[in-house]
């Protein structure tokens, strides 16, 4: 107990591993949300069976979620390191791009990954929202564009709330591939404290312990809109 007070507390490092807990966090919202945004449209454009751009959706969505998370960072950071570099240099911000651009690349990385299995989430809401309710919004004259903002895509959402949180719980812990490109996450944290205390098991046991209450609390915070959204459709 009192070498945890010195490594914690007097040492820093609780502070530290809060910092990076922040840091992930803040990575997974922003990614989550990218990539949320973008996936809407996309899944749209699938699901209608757009010619072409359905295909490349398609495409897209398949060869993300077909190569490892670490690699899409990869290919990411280091395919557009050395223009970012020459851009910035140019214009005299080379250390500024220096400093934020591991966290730019780590948003995007996210996003990317995360957009990937959205897509296929709201595609298959899209799909599964009963017919009987289509119909019945066709039988009172609503228009295309009526029916599906007020009728079919809320629908959509409630029934890919479930969907939605597996992908956001497989975010929040690909945070942790991050800090490949040295941006200090919660990952990063650990290992940087593991290494200069020489207590890895200590640490990174810290850093699951923190991982899982973060995704503790977000199954917790799912469960309780599910159940919200669910009020009314009875099994449906």
């Amino acid at each position: 107990m009192q070498d945890f007070w010195v490594l914690m507390v007097e040492h820093g490092w609780a502070l530290a591993l809060l910092r990076g807990s922040a840091v992930t966090i803040a990575i997974g919202l922003l990614g989550m949300l990218l990539g949320f945004v973008v996936a809407t449209p996309l899944a749209i454009l699938r699901w209608q069976k757009v010619m072409v751009v359905s295909q490349m959706v398609d495409a897209y969505s398949i060869l993300i979620r077909g190569i490892p998370g670490l690699l899409v960072i990869y290919l990411l950071f280091y395919g557009s390191l050395g223009w970012v570099r020459t851009v910035a240099g140019t214009f005299g911000y080379e250390q500024a791009a220096e400093n934020a651009y591991p966290m730019i690349v780590g948003v995007i990385a996210i996003a990317s990954i995360s957009c990937a299995y959205s897509i296929e989430v709201i595609r298959g809401a899209l799909q599964a929202v009963p017919s009987g309710m289509l119909e019945a919004a066709r039988s009172l004259a609503l228009p295309p564009m009526v029916t599906f903002f007020r009728v079919t895509f809320p629908l959509a959402l409630r029934l890919a709330l479930g969907g939605i949180n597996n992908v956001w719980q497989m975010t929040i812990k690909d945070t942790s591939l991050i800090s490949v490109v040295g941006l200090q996450e919660l990952m990063r944290t650990a290992a940087i404290a593991a290494g200069i205390t020489r207590s890895p098991l200590f640490f990174y046991c810290i850093a699951a312990a923190l991982f899982f209450a973060m995704t503790l609390a977000s199954q917790t915070a799912f469960s309780r809109i599910e159940r919200g959204l669910n009020r009314g459709f009875g099994g449906m």
